[in-house]
């Protein structure tokens, strides 16, 4: 036999001969070609291949030509792995007994399949007549005599077996707590590829909790502390490697799995809870508020129909009572306000999120807090602080220690005062950054530091992924031999799909972020500065200085939090932005204080700092107008008008001010940042309030979306129909829906003479094509594949993924409009679109136009600007467009369409809302993220003649995730009338949007 370890999703077509069986020859010899070589074949050969992947996707015709088997632990397997590890640790003696029982069993099962072998043989061999045969006779007797002996002990075995296993199922409880963390562990997988976990690196954890956890001469209470004891163990080793974001909901997955085991969870509210409602038909009765969400209206009608007993007249008494759960839904804390009538007290704490799901998905997160905390306790939503010493004590020589990047953390510095403090400073400690050509020295340090027992960090290994299969290899020898007891290999990595599972699921994992919270980040920047580094200059607005850069460094960091809100690109400003800046600062402020020039010189700092450091990761324009706009806010002599004090902002119990200091000593500014509270509103920032109501909402969505992936996607859809019925209807439904395609030959004709609004039709109506026939076909291919009449591709089973868990399918997803909407949304959304063009096809040109409809709709704009070009004999090169907000706030009340430009429907302005009555830019109302626009005219005009005064630039985006790195999803800026400075809509991040989720 022949193994190959650790194979991946790509078998090298050299072995195919192998698999297929190939073998040619023929008399004595025969042989297998390889490659280009012809190789003797061995009828006792054997191949076998094993892979770490967790769900490896090989092609059909890799299962035509070898056994494929999924040796992957069960859950009832492992659960009696654990219940022996449990029994061999507190009752040693029983399962010796029950290993010497099976010993024993197998032995007389083996004793007896011997007699009656020799009793045949001695039957086969005999002649004549047996009666005569005495030698014959005796053999009988004793095989009988034997028989009953090893019968009788069997027997014996299976009471004493019966009683051994009754003994160790008082231990069940807590091996079934163990194999359930374990798969809760291994599942994170799918969120993020670098949360890989072996079955032996949790043994560890698991044999450790059971030497910690406080014994008991009762069994129950000894069960309570090993579960409760492993349970948090597992949390706390989980989260040190886990990113912030998803230590809620690995609490909360434990919680759910936990609660399942114990038969206290319903599958059927968990679905709702984690998809909604996923119908392609919207409710036929209407919404009785305006103020209820319209998806929760939705998610609300699917509710009632899966929870009748408790929920079928949620609606009905929403209706009647409409103040009260006004009141209810208006409230801060509505997952901690009582609900209105009889839920207070009549829901389950699960029923309580479902319900709250249908009206404040902000409030979600905070729900799923309490929830855990309700079932789990406090220290379940309370993640360890990460320790460098922790992590050194949980560290082996044959266990790397991984650090996974965050944007913006850098543990080298941690780790080089971890290794002062244990005595690896020097030349103890050796650091290599990782990229092309760095391959041997890396080699060559990892030999000399396992001979020598050095510490080696190996810097930003995602930059050579490749390498890392030979740094595997490289481990495996380093495994088998003895490395020095003091050697350590650290590794950091940003996450990365290609990463040796290998590597990682022998590793300890640990994820370093930056400090959340401007206090946090304000106090871990003046830690880096010392005493002496403030005294470094001698300008008295130096130390003052440093304190704006500081709290400019912490703002530009924690605007992340927000998502797009924040910065359309997550920019990983760092330490080392900081430092740089400091010495600008030090080096400019020297100098004009040796010149004796009063001045500071504000510009150049601000464009040094804002353009070319912090500006200069900035890729975004629109990013680098926050930047600058922050500049303008934080710098210049009005900080130091002691008529008029600056204050960063003032709120009603916190002022973010320059603390006095007359000394600029370190200490003064250290107290105040301690005085400040951990929190922050994003008024901090420049931003609206509604910017956490945002941040919330989508911190729900994207905990919503991961449940999702970690659903088992087998089994009852719920409502009692399989999983394949429930696909095999909702391809059927979507089937229905499709429309012919268009017959582009048919609709040149009927344009007549081109003009570029009219190429941009056909070009729109090809691509409308295309999507058609491909959901037409995929569809169609799915249904024969459900009834078994083609094979499921990888394709095909993404796309009955998507359609069970009511998303849209990836391949579909790629020739369609840019779009976050679920399945049902896409399908309304996608059928509009189709009578924009049959309108625009038979009717002409719309008198306004739905740029949401179009699947580039900055072509469209660009097709105006050249018809108004040609038709005005103006350069294309210097013309623009300009736009302005009509009073109009339908596309009904619009009679005709303007002589040039268009007339746009379908946008929508996040960050603010629009004043109908002064036509202008207004404050948002709180809980109000978007609102539609009214009709916006946009013209075509000579750039050299537009001439804008209280107008903001503000751009249009296809959707909310706005613009990418490779500024993806920008359409246009439009021009808004603002009362306002600009910088106030700008750090606000208004922008108006095409789409809604």
């Amino acid at each position: 036999p022949f193994l190959f370890k650790d194979v991946d999703e790509y078998i090298d077509p050299v072995i195919d001969n192998v698999l297929e069986k190939n073998i040619k020859g023929s008399g004595q010899r025969r042989y297998i070609m390889l490659g280009d070589k012809e190789v003797d074949y061995d009828p006792n050969f054997k191949l076998y291949l094993n892979t770490k992947l967790a769900n490896p996707k090989y092609t059909p015709a890799v299962f035509g030509k070898s056994m494929v088997i999924n040796y992957t632990v069960t859950l009832k397997g492992l659960e009696d792995q654990l219940l022996s590890v449990i029994v061999a640790h507190e009752r040693k003696e029983l399962e010796e007994q029950r290993e010497m029982l099976i010993q024993e069993t197998s032995d007389n099962k083996r004793l007896l399949k011997d007699l009656e072998d020799t009793l045949l043989r001695e039957l086969a061999s005999s002649s004549g007549n047996m009666l005569d045969n005495a030698e014959l006779v005796q053999t009988l007797e004793d095989t009988k005599t034997k028989a009953t002996e090893v019968f009788e002990k069997l027997k014996l075995a299976a009471v004493n077996s019966k009683e051994v296993e009754k003994l160790r199922d008082g231990y069940r409880p807590a091996a079934q707590r163990g194999a359930v963390l374990f798969f809760v562990l291994s599942d994170m997988a799918a969120i993020n590829v670098m949360y890989q976990y072996s079955l032996a690196s949790y043994l560890e954890v698991f044999n450790m909790s059971l030497h910690k956890s406080l014994p008991d001469s009762i069994l129950q209470k000894r069960l309570r502390n090993i579960m409760d004891t492993l349970t948090l163990n597992i949390y706390n080793y989980a989260c040190t490697g886990l990113f912030e974001v998803h230590k809620l909901l690995f609490s909360f997955q434990m919680t759910i799995k936990l609660s399942e085991a114990e038969g206290t969870m319903n599958p059927d509210e968990m679905d709702f809870f984690v998809k909604g409602n996923i119908s392609l038909e919207k409710s036929a009765r209407s919404k009785p508020h305006l103020w209820i969400p319209d998806q929760g209206w939705e998610d609300m009608q699917r509710l009632m129909k899966e929870l009748p007993d408790v929920l079928g007249s949620l609606a009905d008494d929403v209706d009647r009572n409409g103040a009260a759960w006004k009141e209810w839904y208006d409230s801060d804390t509505p997952e901690s306000t009582p609900f209105p009538g009889k839920y207070a007290d009549s829901l389950s704490d699960f029923q309580q999120l479902c319900v709250l799901r249908c009206f404040r998905v902000d409030r979600i997160y905070r729900a799923v807090t309490n929830f855990v905390t309700a079932r789990m306790g406090e220290k379940y939503v309370t993640p360890p602080v990460v320790s460098f010493e922790g992590v050194f004590e949980q560290s082996a020589p044959l266990s790397p220690i991984v650090f996974i990047l965050s944007p913006g953390s850098d543990p080298a510095g941690e780790l080089s005062k971890l290794a002062e403090r244990s005595g690896f400073g020097g030349n103890r400690l050796k650091f290599l950054s990782m990229g092309q050509g760095q391959e041997k020295a890396a080699l060559q340090l990892l030999e000399t530091a396992v001979t020598r027992g050095q510490w080696l960090m190996l810097q930003n290994c995602h930059l050579l992924v490749r390498w890392l299969r030979e740094l595997e290899n490289a481990w495996e020898k380093i495994s088998a031999g003895k490395p020095h007891p003091d050697f350590r290999l650290w590794l950091t990595t940003a996450p990365t799909p290609d990463f040796p599972i290998g590597i990682l699921q022998r590793s300890l994992k640990v994820v370093t972020e930056p400090p959340n919270g401007l206090k946090l980040n304000l106090r871990n920047t003046y830690h880096r500065i010392s005493h002496a580094a403030l005294r470094n200059c001698p300008h008295s607005a130096y130390p003052p200085l440093i304190f704006v850069l500081a709290f400019f460094h912490a703002v530009v960091i924690e605007r992340r939090r927000y998502g797009k809100i924040g910065w359309n690109v997550s920019y990983d400003f760092n330490e080392n932005d900081f430092a740089v800046c400091q010495q600008i600062l030090e080096t400019y402020l020297s100098k004009a204080h040796e010149n004796g020039d009063t001045r500071i010189p504000w510009n150049s700092l601000k464009y040094l700092i804002g353009e070319v450091m912090y500006g200069g990761r900035a890729i975004d324009n629109f990013d680098r107008r926050v930047l600058n706009t922050y500049m303008d806010e934080y710098m210049g002599d009005f900080i130091f008008d002691t008529f008029q004090p600056f204050h960063f902002f003032v709120g009603h119990e916190v002022d973010y001010k320059i603390p006095e200091s007359s000394d600029g000593h370190k200490d003064h500014y250290t107290d105040y940042i301690e005085s400040l509270p951990l929190a922050n509103t994003p008024d901090v920032f420049g931003l609206h309030p509604n910017a956490e109501i945002a941040y919330s909402t989508a911190a729900a969505r994207n905990m919503w979306s991961q449940l999702v992936e970690l659903q088992p996607q087998t089994g009852d859809s719920g409502g009692g129909i399989s999983r394949e019925e429930f696909i095999g209807r909702i391809a059927a439904d979507i089937q229905a829906k499709l429309p012919k395609v268009f017959e582009l030959d048919r609709v040149r004709k009927q344009l007549g003479e081109l003009t570029p609004p009219g190429v941009v039709l056909l070009q729109e109506l090809e691509r409308f094509n295309k999507l058609i026939k491909r959901m037409q076909v995929s569809l169609h291919n799915l249904q024969r594949a459900l009834a078994g009449e083609v094979g499921m591709s990888n394709e095909l089973d993404e796309v009955a993924r998507s359609l069970f868990n009511g998303q849209l399918p990836s391949i579909w997803r790629a020739l369609a409009p840019a779009t976050l909407k679920s399945l049902g949304n896409w399908m309304i959304h996608f059928q509009k679109r189709f009578a924009l063009y049959t309108s625009w096809v038979n009717d002409g040109e719309p008198k306004v136009m739905w740029l949401s409809g179009l699947h580039i709709p900055e072509s469209y704009l660009t097709a105006l600007v050249q018809a108004t070009c040609r038709k005005n004999g103006w350069p294309l090169d210097r013309s623009t467009l300009y736009s302005n907000v009509t009073e109009w706030q339908t596309e009904d009340e619009v009679s005709e369409r303007p002589l040039s430009g268009c007339y746009v429907t379908g946008l929508y302005l996040e960050g603010a809302i629009w004043d109908s009555q002064n036509g202008c830019l207004k404050r948002s109302l709180p809980k109000k993220l978007i609102e539609e626009l009214p009709i916006l005219k946009v013209t075509p005009i000579e750039g050299h003649r537009l001439k804008l005064q209280n107008t903001f630039r503000t751009p249009v985006y296809t959707t909310s995730m706005r613009r990418n790195a490779m500024s993806v999803g920008l359409v246009f800026e439009a021009d808004l009338f603002s009362s306002e400075h600009a910088s106030h809509w700008t750090l606000q991040g208004v922008c108006l949007l095409l789409n809604t989720d």
